[in-house]
């Protein structure tokens, strides 16, 4: 992150992060590794925005961004008005074809999976049911 700030994106004013819900992700985290006047410094810059800890949208998110980077930006691209008109021409033509993403992670999968979630909130909703009966 002091990289992030210090040496990627000096002038920024705002750096905005969306992560995971890993426990190294934390403003704790920082002020672990340094001084609590420089985890302030740097968390001043930072607004995070955390992803809901079953995130599956996440995936086709990073999937898009990877099939941007193969079609788009995989070349220097020497200045920011022509990164932005080479990126909204990509996904004009991306949304003109209706592309879409094959996403392979069923609801069966997702209750198999998170059993241990969907559980309780099956339950919770019978017990509701049956207290409204």
């Amino acid at each position: 992150m002091k990289a992030l700030v210090d040496e990627h994106y000096p002038e920024a004013e705002r750096i905005r992060l969306v992560m995971d819900n890993l426990s190294t992700h934390t403003a704790a985290a920082l002020y672990e590794t340094f001084e609590p006047a420089e985890a302030r410094r740097i968390l001043r810059k930072l607004e995070i925005h955390y992803v809901p800890k079953h995130a599956s949208w996440l995936n086709m998110v990073e999937i898009e961004i990877g099939v941007l980077k193969a079609q788009c930006l995989d070349r220097r691209i020497g200045d920011r008005d022509t990164l932005r008109r080479e990126i909204a021409a990509w996904e004009k033509a991306r949304n003109e074809a209706g592309t879409r993403i094959r996403w392979m992670f069923t609801t069966e999968r997702a209750r198999q999976k998170l059993g241990r979630v969907y559980r309780p909130l099956a339950e919770a909703r019978e017990a509701a049911k049956k207290q409204a009966a």
